[in-house]
């Protein structure tokens, strides 16, 4: 598999998420799950025109590109245009609405003076491993690409003019191929049709279908279903896809933001849009679970991974995405996915795949954990102040794994204040010999901050467990009326609310303790270091451990523009930021700032923020994790927390 570190656009439905270049290429077939399985290693379609060799749609120096979707739908078009044939090609792509099929639409146009013999071919490889060999076949005018528990049939309403399963590479280039077999070992196998002769001025469509079955069945299964794949009307179904998202936009388009006619309206109006149609691409619909980004970086030789849900990013996620209408997977995620993944000692690991099941992590993070709690009561006030509604069930339902969740951060707390209870001599003998700690007190182990670099005592985290006690404390006054029958869950409120009161002024003062830097009145990020870092404001947004106004935070907002802020007016999350070769602005970073200049009511330099993140959205509408000072270079397209944030920008 090559390396393919940008996704440019997606598509997709329940089931499958899709990536493709800027130039049409199909870089990413996941499926049935957003992060689970990447089948697709290569999937190149060319044309042989006329005695040419094969002219890559995606790859030739004759060609030119323009890219763009339906309005307000996850239609995408890229149109093609080969300079040295004077050949128009515009591809569509689309995923059907309640099947598990890709349409790949092709119309060609002669724009030449002279006849155009064209032959279209299709050079698929799939992912094979020694766990899963991969192999193909020809069979009803398809080729069906299979392993173990998956299958893919390529195929289309025209006959096959020829394939080859085996050694392709040796004469694809060509636009020759060849194969006397039916079936082969071959994980990339190749298919071609005979578009035939378009005369001067001429137009030809033709479909490619692809089909896409996992775990249950057997190929004869998937040989009849492409018998009724056949008869579809491709036009009438890309025409239902464009339907069903036009509605599922206009049914999240809650904050009406409109195109004003001016480059950076339009612009962030499509930014808009964009984020309302490609969010629930990320999302696993029977856990709730949102991923951070579709994959780019299958081998981590750049990174750990992004297609993993994070219950921190997940809640910042749906915490904006709330005010788009995306309230029932917020309680979705709180009923199925958290409810399933949190550890029996209260806490939640680093990270998980979108099913529940735990992924590769190097660490905990104390506040995945605290916002988790936080966000509860988020939910519940935005529902509040949306319906008229008190959602007390919503509270209710979930008020167990909150308590179990505050427990933890209770003895999290303690360790870190030094108000541990004294601990059996046999385990402290047993943790000194082996650097052995229980897993009931991983408590006691560092945490890692948010940005997953850093083990030690954070100001974000704990900023993140004052958050949660004051959520649980407005939980209780909320649910004390149903328990008026039940006197020990009386008297336990109680105690909690005076214990978590009580937490509330001995974080505060802890952070004005140890982590104030008492020459300069600002705050620090850790106990470690005096590198100024973004996530300081959290101590403000959305935590609330200090107001906006505080000397304190107007200091740190000071030294944070004077150190982190870009020339363009993006910021990076903090200095010496080494990651995918640091120094860049992060649109996360930028729009934190951003929501903080609104909070105080400095529209001028909110609007320099927003201004910086619109400019880094890609035409497409997609935002990046983090661009170059320059906006020339981008890395992760598509990142949810970036539009999340985004989102945030744009309310009040």
């Amino acid at each position: 598999m090559k390396k393919k570190y940008y996704n440019d656009a997606f598509i997709g439905n329940k089931n499958i998420i899709a990536s493709f270049s800027k130039y049409g290429e199909l870089l990413r077939l996941y499926y049935p799950l957003p992060d689970y399985r990447q089948y697709s290693s290569f999937f190149h379609v060319g044309v042989k025109v006329n005695d040419s060799n094969i002219i890559y749609l995606h790859n030739d120096i004759n060609n030119k590109y323009n890219q763009y979707y339906n309005e307000k739908s996850n239609v995408l078009n890229t149109e093609i245009e080969n300079t040295y044939f004077n050949l128009s090609i515009k591809q569509t792509d689309c995923v059907m609405v309640n099947q598990d099929v890709l349409l790949k639409k092709y119309v060609l146009k002669n724009e030449n003076s002279i006849d155009l013999d064209i032959k279209f071919l299709v050079h698929s490889g799939v992912i094979s491993s020694y766990n899963n060999m991969a192999g193909g076949m020809i069979e009803n005018d398809a080729l069906i690409q299979y392993s173990h528990n998956f299958t893919c049939a390529i195929f289309s309403k025209e006959k096959l003019f020829s394939h080859q399963l085996n050694n392709v590479e040796k004469n694809i280039d060509s636009g020759e191929i060849y194969d006397k077999d039916y079936i082969g070992m071959s994980e990339n196998s190749a298919i071609s049709y005979n578009i035939g002769v378009l005369k001067p001025g001429e137009k030809k469509e033709f479909s490619l279908i692809v089909f896409l079955k996992y775990d249950e069945g057997n190929i004869s299964e998937v040989i009849e279903k492409i018998d009724k794949l056949r008869k579809v009307n491709v036009d009438k179904e890309i025409e239902k896809v464009d339907k069903y998202w036009n509605k599922y936009f206009e049914e999240h388009n809650t904050l009406k933001i409109k195109k004003d006619g001016t480059e950076f309206g339009n612009k962030l109006a499509d930014i808009y849009n964009r984020t309302i149609l490609f969010m629930p691409l990320l999302v696993n619909e029977k856990t709730g679970a949102i991923i951070a980004s579709l994959e780019v970086d299958e081998e981590r030789d750049k990174c750990g991974k992004y297609a993993y849900c994070w219950p921190r990013d997940a809640i910042m996620i749906l915490n904006k995405l709330d005010h788009l209408g995306f309230s029932d997977l917020t309680e979705k995620f709180y009923s199925v996915f958290l409810k399933n993944t949190q550890c029996k000692n209260g806490m939640w690991e680093q990270r998980f795949f979108s099913d529940g099941r735990l992924a590769p992590c190097w660490g905990y993070q104390v506040d995945e954990t605290a916002i988790v709690v936080w966000e509860a009561y988020e939910h519940y006030k935005f529902i509040e102040k949306n319906t008229g509604k008190k959602d007390k069930k919503f509270l209710k339902d979930n008020l167990k794994m909150l308590e179990l969740a505050t427990r933890f951060l209770e003895k999290y707390i303690d360790f870190i204040l030094g108000k541990e209870e004294k601990e059996d001599l046999v385990r402290i003998e047993l943790e000194k010999k082996y650097n052995y700690k229980e897993r009931d007190e991983i408590y006691k182990h560092p945490s890692y901050d948010l940005w997953e670099q850093n083990e030690g005592v954070h100001l974000y985290s704990l900023s993140s467990i004052f958050g949660a006690f004051s959520a649980m404390i407005k939980i209780y006054d909320e649910l004390a009326e149903l328990f008026v029958n039940n006197r020990l869950k009386q008297d336990d409120i109680i105690l909690n609310k005076a214990r978590y009161e009580s937490y509330l002024r001995e974080i505060k003062q802890y952070i004005l303790e140890k982590l104030v830097d008492k020459e300069r009145q600002v705050l620090l990020r850790n106990k470690t270091d005096r590198l100024t870092d973004i996530s300081m404001l959290g101590s403000v947004i959305p935590f609330g451990v200090f107001k906006p106004e505080e000397k304190i935070i107007k200091n740190t907002v000071e030294q944070i523009n004077m150190t982190i802020r870009t020339y363009l007016g993006g910021y990076l999350r903090f200095q010496d930021d080494s990651y995918i070769g640091g120094k860049n602005p992060w649109i996360i970073a930028t729009a934190w700032m951003g929501m903080y200049y609104k909070k105080i009511g400095d529209t001028a330099k909110a609007n320099e923020c927003l201004r910086f993140i619109v400019n880094s959205a890609t035409p497409l509408g997609l935002l990046p994790e983090q661009a170059n000072s320059d906006l020339n270079e981008t890395w992760v397209i598509g990142l949810g927390w970036s539009h999340a944030m985004f989102i945030g920008m744009l309310l009040d």
